[in-house]
């Protein structure tokens, strides 16, 4: 199998924790250069993972080492220009969410990739637990998903993501509407939605009611102002519910006429590591993996920019 060359902008923490090292063990991956504008952050991260090629600046990078595939691991107001450069080169692109600040900046990007075949792949990792990913493939055989829930909860009623360059929903808990969508199986029919400010001047509490088109009925239960971080997963179909903690310490509970079995998302990813028990390296693999066979990613710049209309539709039918 042909190597593929991989070159990376951006040495933060989430490049750090969960992409690199997922990367590093590929066999059929060379990590080509890395660029970050803080030199000293760059260098550190370049040692870690035993990158010769470091830079400060990430068009020469480009045009010293050629790669086949780019991560642009950058702030959602830092993503745009970069990712625009990649993809008029030809160049395959790997970004984590959200797909930029606005739907307007996820569309042009998924329509500059269309136009020049480039394959690309936005970080929804919640889709690739492979926790998640069994209990939905399990169901799914047996009867369609008839409703489904996606819950995601935290402590931080103020949260300013980037100094108020972007809001909570779009940002963050972004993450639970994807996984809604990716649940609910189809395109949006409707949809009703609660937004509230809970102990703060920000919205920070999303709750809506998602009609798709199949017939699937999706809740998105959303609060910052809560007791701590919760992220819980809830699908359900004709005689069988299925309720899922993904954690690393986290099993789902499978609820079926013959009775109660359960599946610890370690099990499921056969590994104690949260970068693999989480979804970080099979969503890593699924990138690598489309680019071998040249077939559009699951997560693909045009799936993520329906994700931010989703994001939209909920801010624009609130009810009362």
């Amino acid at each position: 199998m042909a190597k593929i060359d991989v070159a990376l902008i951006g040495a933060g923490g989430m490049a750090n924790s969960v992409h690199y090292p997922s990367l590093v063990d590929f066999e059929d991956v060379n990590l080509v250069g890395i660029c970050d504008l803080v030199e000293s952050r760059c260098h550190e991260t370049a040692n870690r993972f035993g990158i010769e090629n470091r830079y400060t600046n990430y068009q020469k990078m480009i045009n010293d080492t050629s790669p086949t595939a780019v991560y642009v691991l950058m702030p959602p107001q830092d993503l745009f220009v970069p990712v625009i450069d990649c993809l008029q080169r030809g160049i395959h692109v790997f970004v984590e969410k959200p797909l930029g600040l606005t739907t307007y900046q996820a569309r042009e990007m998924a329509q500059l990739a269309e136009k020049n075949s480039c394959l690309t792949m936005v970080g929804f990792n919640r889709r690739f637990i492979p926790l998640l990913r069994q209990v939905k493939s399990e169901i799914e055989n047996e009867k369609p998903i008839i409703q489904c829930m996606s819950v995601f909860h935290k402590n931080s009623p103020s949260a300013l993501y980037y100094k108020g360059q972007i809001d909570i929903l779009t940002c963050d808990a972004i993450h639970a509407v994807d996984t809604l969508r990716w649940m609910g199986g189809s395109d949006v029919q409707a949809v009703a939605s609660d937004i509230n400010s809970f102990g703060s001047e920000r919205e920070n509490s999303f709750n809506a009611l998602v009609k798709f088109k199949s017939g699937t009925s999706g809740f998105l239960c959303t609060n910052w102002a809560v007791g701590g971080r919760i992220h819980i997963f809830e699908i359900h179909a004709s005689g069988i519910s299925a309720y899922i903690n993904p954690d690393l310490d986290g099993q789902a509970t499978i609820h079926k006429q013959s009775g109660i079995t359960t599946i610890s998302a370690a099990d499921a990813a056969g590994s104690n590591k949260n970068h693999v028990a989480y979804g970080f390296y099979a969503e890593n693999r699924h990138f690598i993996d489309c680019i071998q066979k040249q077939v559009l990613p699951e997560t693909n710049f045009t799936d993520a920019t329906q994700t931010m209309e989703l994001v939209d539709l909920i801010y624009q039918n609130r009810i009362g």
